[in-house]
């Protein structure tokens, strides 16, 4: 159990890092983190840290196909985990 820990721990926390990059990438106009990587790092366990970068930086939160895809991509998550925990 331990290392699912801190794999979630260090997932979430580079899914933080990335969107406060991909944010600094915008205001100096250079070429930014493919929204593929970001919503990636979602996707494979770093929902709390893309969430958070999202509100602590107010970055993507203007985008709708961004969102819709990101709250899927929560939905499904907490589905697995709720069919996981009940089985």
């Amino acid at each position: 159990m331990n290392i699912l820990f801190y794999y979630f721990l260090i997932l979430n926390g580079i899914a933080f890092i990335l969107m406060a990059y991909d944010k600094h990438l915008a205001k100096t106009q250079k070429q930014r983190i493919p929204e593929r990587t970001l919503l990636g790092s979602a996707f494979l366990g770093g929902t709390i840290g893309s969430g958070l970068g999202m509100l602590t930086f107010r970055h993507k939160t203007a985008k709708k196909s961004y969102l819709l895809k990101f709250w899927l991509i929560l939905i499904l998550q907490i589905l697995i985990g709720w069919f996981y925990l009940n089985r």
